[in-house]
């Protein structure tokens, strides 16, 4: 974990970065926001795209926001190399509808080689609609030779 409050500024800022950099993350219109170690928000609006054929969000877009939002919390406490999500548990409470949704991740334990966080999706009502826990491990992959992984 970065020691200066410059220094873990510039990592949450490279981490956006490279959120944003990610092709997967053509496909959702979605930010990322680190606001402090251990904590990573995802802000995404889902529509018809997203939808399976009853009318509510696909579960990979739970997946997708619950994972990110869960692996950004926790490589926000891990500057030199990027984390590998190697298990995650979902639970889906409410139908997503189209709107603005956030995924809100919180590192829980692990600063060595295996970190657990937890993420929950917050619908426009306020509403939690799902939750998920995963944990993640750090992997050969340094973040500085990455694409998009970049103080802006």
């Amino acid at each position: 974990m970065e020691h200066s409050p410059a220094g873990a500024a510039a990592h949450f800022r490279a981490l956006e970065s490279l959120y944003a950099a990610a092709p997967i993350n053509r496909l959702f219109d979605s930010t990322l926001e680190i606001p402090e170690a251990g904590i990573a928000r995802i802000h995404f609006t889902l529509d018809e795209r997203y939808f399976h054929a009853a009318g509510a969000a696909h579960g990979t877009s739970y997946f997708k926001m619950l994972d990110d939002a869960a692996f950004y919390a926790a490589n926000s406490l891990v500057t030199d190399r990027f984390l590998l999500t190697t298990a995650f548990n979902l639970l889906l409470t409410k139908p997503l509808r189209a709107g603005p949704v956030t995924a809100e991740g919180r590192w829980i334990s692990g600063q060595r080689r295996v970190f657990v966080a937890e993420a929950r999706l917050i619908d426009a009502e306020g509403d939690e609609a799902a939750r998920g826990t995963g944990t993640f491990m750090r992997s050969q992959i340094p973040l500085a030779g990455l694409p998009g992984y970049r103080a802006s």
